[in-house]
């Protein structure tokens, strides 16, 4: 009975015959619905954008940009614009008054910067640190570890008020200087566990044919280690950079007009005084915050999958 009940779903691609192959059609089909489910909710912000400001509440909902050659229903469709993206840099701000702009191109580079130079700090500086847990262990190197990933464990609400009156003492409020140091030092640990993970799994036995050629420990590193850990590398860059991306609290408390990132922008953006929110124009900002990210998963996608399962799937 359980022979057959095997033998039926090989058939139909629900389970290996043996050995190592690819997937079958039936569970090439089953991942394909759990994926598109996840995903639904990110396809209608992403329909939502494009939506004329009247469908985006309407009753029945529209689902559809098309009626996929007449198989949704002609209620069920909307006529896409690009009008919503235009006001995420441009609109009226009062009744009866010109269009002015809205900052967003700031907001949008402050975000860009901001994560990116953060990560890549906390990236460089890290890697070496973790370099140097794995290769060069202290004494009690696990309570150091230890006390490294707590600072990660607290979360920001908790720390927050410290931070801005060390802050104000020193004069980071409002700079980038100050945020993207924070925002470095709270990906740090995750970096260091992170990468210590890869540096872990190295044979150590070519590292040692280098030495003994008479290549110098910063050689082994660059030349050797290194180039082995470019998965990991990887995979931590997407995790800091979406952290850091999303961030919000330390980004409303911490910058100033000219530092404001994008969640914080957003939040404004929407907060519009008893007129009730703009779903069109909030969806249109957050499909644009999701293309860089997207972006930059996207071209290092052949990187990630060894890269987030921690190094336990090989190439």
């Amino acid at each position: 009975m359980m022979s057959n009940f095997t033998t039926f779903l090989q058939n139909i691609g629900l389970a290996r015959k043996g050995g190592i192959e690819n997937a079958g059609w039936g569970r090439t089909l089953v991942v394909a619905i759990v994926s598109f489910i996840y995903f639904l909710p990110v396809l209608m912000i992403i329909f939502t954008a494009f939506k004329p400001q009247d469908a985006a509440l309407s009753v029945p909902p529209t689902l559809s940009p098309t009626s996929l050659f007449g198989l949704i229903p002609d209620q069920f469709v909307f006529t896409p614009t690009l009008e919503n993206f235009g006001s995420v840099f441009s609109r009226v701000m009062t009744a009866g008054g010109q269009p002015e702009a809205t900052g967003f191109d700031r907001f949008f580079f402050n975000s860009i910067v901001i994560s990116s130079v953060s990560v890549l700090l906390a990236l460089v500086i890290g890697t070496l640190a973790s370099y140097g847990f794995s290769r060069y262990p202290l004494k009690g190197n696990d309570t150091y570890l230890f006390i490294i990933l707590t600072t990660r464990m607290l979360p920001a609400i908790v720390v927050i008020i410290p931070v801005i009156l060390m802050f104000r003492v020193v004069g980071l409020s409002g700079s980038y200087l100050g945020i993207i140091l924070l925002y470095t030092a709270f990906n740090l640990a995750f970096t260091i566990w992170m990468m210590k993970s890869f540096f872990d799994e190295l044979s150590t036995d070519v590292e040692d044919a280098a030495r003994i050629d008479g290549s110098s420990e910063t050689k082994v590193f660059f030349k050797i280690c290194l180039p082995q850990v470019v998965a990991g590398l990887a995979a931590t860059f997407v995790f800091g950079l979406i952290l850091t991306w999303n961030e919000f609290l330390f980004a409303l408390l911490l910058t100033g007009v000219d530092t404001r990132t994008v969640p914080v922008a957003m939040n404004q953006a929407v907060s519009s005084g008893g007129r009730g929110t703009d779903w069109t124009l909030l969806a249109s900002i957050e499909t644009l915050f999701l293309i860089p990210v997207f972006l930059v998963t996207f071209f290092l996608q052949g990187h990630l999958l060894r890269g987030v399962t921690f190094g336990t799937v090989k190439r």
